[in-house]
């Protein structure tokens, strides 16, 4: 398999992680991240970012060129927010939803940013606690990032079931494995793209958006995947944040595997497999309703199949990439790792049927989270 048209080394990686700041004590979110930053901000600068309500603070990483790379600014990013935290008396956790904290008590970070979105979406907006992972794959040619974004379209619920995180809500089982998900979906421009004839074709539909008012320019589509504004990148924001480092790693690698072995597709001039959105919606409600606990739906061959095989599938096809990056390995193992664990959401599940408590559950957070 060949990339001769877009080289190797133009397939970097970002990483963004949204954390949750939690009281050490009470276990709940504390709306502290002012108090945080400073302390953050000394040791990672324009890395350490804050996010809609103060109780939550977000992370980026530098362009990466590895999978060794991203693992070392992740633990490195994720070490001095907890150390930035503790002395504040707080905690970070990486997960897709808080155990039990409620949106009214949180207080919205004062920019004029996310102001202006509470006033558009009101309710939107105030229940809009939640955590993600966003992927950044770079691909220079943006007409090509289009084509990619049509292709993986299938693959977006596999991640999402690998990823899912969120259990919880408002002190309840959801049954879900990424509740997250749900809340996320109920926005205007969330959701599945739909396929795109070129470039053109998708700032038409911007134009059309942008038009209506409905949006104020493309930083405000916030599909499962859509392409960067400020970057040469296709971003993948299907993910719940992950619990532990690997499971970033992992979910990451299987993205850019996922993004170049489309590149190549488009390329070699591969007809796209035709899936309706309704199938791909399905598929998607199936990932976050069990994550990997029960069968996934295959859209390529509208079947439902046990979510291991779903994931080898994955990983199968996107093997001629990871091996051309060296890290197949890696991510074989990962996986191996993640299905005798099970993911974020199961494990939360297994504290919370020991105990019976979800601050043994946040407990379990704050653990895992920490490199």
């Amino acid at each position: 398999m060949s990339f001769a048209t877009i080289p190797d080394n133009a397939f970097t990686l970002g990483v963004e992680e949204e954390y949750q700041i939690v009281n050490a004590h009470t276990r709940a979110l504390a709306s502290d991240a002012q108090r945080i930053l400073p302390e953050a901000r000394e040791a990672l600068g324009e890395h350490v970012t804050p996010e809609m309500y103060r109780s939550q603070i977000e992370i980026c990483t530098p362009v990466c060129a590895s999978l060794a790379s991203v693992r070392r600014e992740l633990t490195r990013l994720r070490r001095e927010v907890i150390t930035a935290a503790d002395h504040k008396g707080d905690r970070i956790v990486a997960a897709g939803t808080h155990p039990f904290s409620h949106w009214e008590d949180q207080k919205l970070t004062r920019k004029a940013r996310y102001r202006d979105i509470a006033a558009d979406y009101k309710q939107l907006t105030r229940e809009q606690l939640i955590f993600g992972c966003h992927v950044h794959v770079g691909i220079p040619d943006r007409d090509v990032a289009i084509q990619v974004m049509n292709r993986v379209r299938p693959w977006l619920a596999t991640l999402l079931a690998i990823a899912g995180n969120s259990p919880f809500w408002l002190g309840t089982d959801t049954g879900y494995a990424s509740f997250r998900t749900q809340i996320w979906g109920r926005w205007p421009t969330a959701g599945t793209p739909l396929l795109f004839t070129d470039r053109a074709d998708y700032e038409s539909l911007i134009t059309d958006l942008t038009t209506t008012g409905i949006i104020a320019d493309a930083s405000k589509i916030y599909w499962d995947v859509r392409p960067a504004v400020r970057y040469e990148t296709l971003e993948f924001r299907v993910a719940d944040v992950c619990l532990t480092i690997d499971e970033a790693v992992l979910v990451t690698s299987l993205i850019r595997g996922l993004a170049r072995t489309c590149a190549w597709e488009v390329e070699q001039n591969v007809p796209i497999p035709f899936v309706r959105n309704e199938v791909l919606q399905a598929a998607k409600w199936q990932a976050a309703r069990f994550g990997l606990d029960e069968t996934l739906i295959d859209p390529l061959t509208k079947q439902s199949v046990p979510a291991r095989q779903m994931v080898d599938a994955l990983l199968a096809y996107v093997r001629p990439a990871l091996t051309a990056f060296e890290e197949y390995k890696e991510t074989k193992s990962l996986i191996t790792k993640l299905f005798r664990m099970g993911n974020g959401a199961t494990r939360q599940r297994a504290v919370y049927a020991k105990t019976e408590k979800l601050e043994d559950v946040v407990d379990f957070l704050v653990t895992q989270t920490a490199p």
